[in-house]
């Protein structure tokens, strides 16, 4: 068996099976490119999540999908119906989640330089939570408030704990740099949120949480300096009870991955819901609920990206594999970030003794337009399907039509 199969991707007599369907032959009923997402994997992750907090915790643990993952209409029905909430990073995802079914009570509006624009919109949702990202968001919000009056306003204090963690410099949201020096933008330093929850109370709002997030892309390696984190949120936490705020919530944030390398090791999830639960309950914490943000955990690992091969090409002693579609509008993870790595399988013959190591080349006008560098794999013939796996997250979502080429297909099964 090989390390990448589950219960959603798996071998059958040498070909790719997803969802129980041969992936060839979904290329050829929906053409390639083509994302294919596994809803049974779907609700598979989100209910080892639920059953952790139901086994772990005494408080309702509220799994609130971070949509910016995938905002696939059909996975939102699926999780709202599933009973989740929403993670949303902009005006336009809360209002898709809306159109999904979710009430405005179950969203969590989370934005970074945000403008009078989006909070007019936002400040029409009645129910909605808002998270202030800066101090000086607060000046913006009492103005546009100043055009709904009488309206409740929920708000929650995105906090910077001065801890951050990611696969990559680029997704690390937390601390004062990232570790290659980029100044870190989002979330309140430490010794401002007090105040800011003060303030915003002055000003008409209703301060109801405490949201971190530090980063995105957790493995097992991380697991120490995450917990480090979740204490830092506790005593916050205290600090903010002790000054006369009743917190309704503590959001975790996100952050925890899939496995996109053999040699990597799972994030635990089940002992972190254990720990938040625990450290929680010793610190006597008036909250009512505890939130985690999951995005990649939810549907990586339940999506695949199906290419067709035009041709195999031979330059300078390089084999390239030269497929139907471009990183940029379909997986620019790997085009994006130098660290990402999404295993690529030949799914019209998934092992064999002829083998060759090859790059897989995208059709864009980009030196960077590769799914994968040097992978070895049976030698492709034109016609092959080759399938980038763990693609249901920061895929679909991220894509462009750079070069002017089209956005693939989605199908949900």
């Amino acid at each position: 068996m090989n390390w990448w199969e589950t219960d959603f991707v798996s071998v059958r007599d040498n070909r790719l099976i997803i969802a129980g369907r041969d992936a060839t032959a979904l290329a050829e009923r929906y053409g390639t490119p083509l994302y294919v997402y596994g809803k049974d994997r779907i609700l598979d992750r989100y209910g080892r999540l639920d059953d952790a907090f139901t086994r772990y915790s005494a408080l309702p643990g509220r799994i609130s999908y971070a949509m910016k993952a995938n905002p696939h209409m059909g996975i939102l029905r699926l999780l709202q119906r599933r009973g989740a909430w929403i993670d949303a990073v902009s005006p336009c995802e809360v209002e898709t989640a809306l159109k999904a079914g979710f009430p405005a009570e179950r969203i969590l509006f989370t934005g970074t330089s945000v403008s009078r624009a989006d909070l007019r919109f936002l400040f029409g949702v009645e129910g909605l939570t808002i998270n202030i990202d800066a101090p000086e968001q607060l000046d913006l919000m009492s103005e546009v408030r100043n055009g709904f009056p009488g309206r409740a306003i929920r708000v929650s204090v995105r906090w910077n704990s001065g801890i951050g963690r990611g696969f990559n410099p680029k997704a690390i949201t937390a601390g004062k740099r990232s570790s290659d020096g980029t100044p870190i933008k989002f979330g309140v330093e430490p010794r401002k949120v007090v105040d800011v929850f003060a303030r915003a109370r002055k000003l008409g709002f209703q301060p109801v949480g405490l949201h971190q997030h530090i980063g995105s892309g957790w493995v097992r390696e991380d697991y120490g300096m995450v917990l480090t984190a979740v204490d830092r949120m506790i005593r916050k936490a205290r600090e903010i009870e002790k000054a006369g705020f009743r917190l309704e919530f503590l959001d975790f944030g996100g952050g925890f991955g899939p496995r996109y390398l053999k040699s990597r090791g799972l994030f635990p999830v089940e002992d972190y819901i254990a720990y938040i639960s625990r450290a929680v309950a010793k610190a006597g914490l008036s909250v009512k609920a505890l939130v985690i943000e999951p995005g990649k955990f939810m549907v990586s690992d339940a999506g695949v990206l199906l290419l067709g091969v035009e041709y195999v090409k031979e330059s300078y002693g390089n084999l390239f594999a030269c497929v139907d579609g471009g990183t940029f509008n379909t997986v620019p993870r790997p085009a994006i970030y130098v660290s990402a790595h999404h295993e690529i399988v030949n799914a019209s013959r998934v092992d064999g003794p002829h083998k060759a190591r090859l790059t897989v080349a995208g059709n864009l006008c980009e030196t960077g337009d590769v799914f994968g560098r040097e992978r070895l794999m049976p030698l492709p013939q034109s016609g092959d399907v080759l399938a980038v796996l763990l693609a249901g997250a920061y895929c679909r979502s991220m894509a462009s039509h750079y070069n002017l080429r089209p956005i693939p297909r989605e199908v949900l099964i």
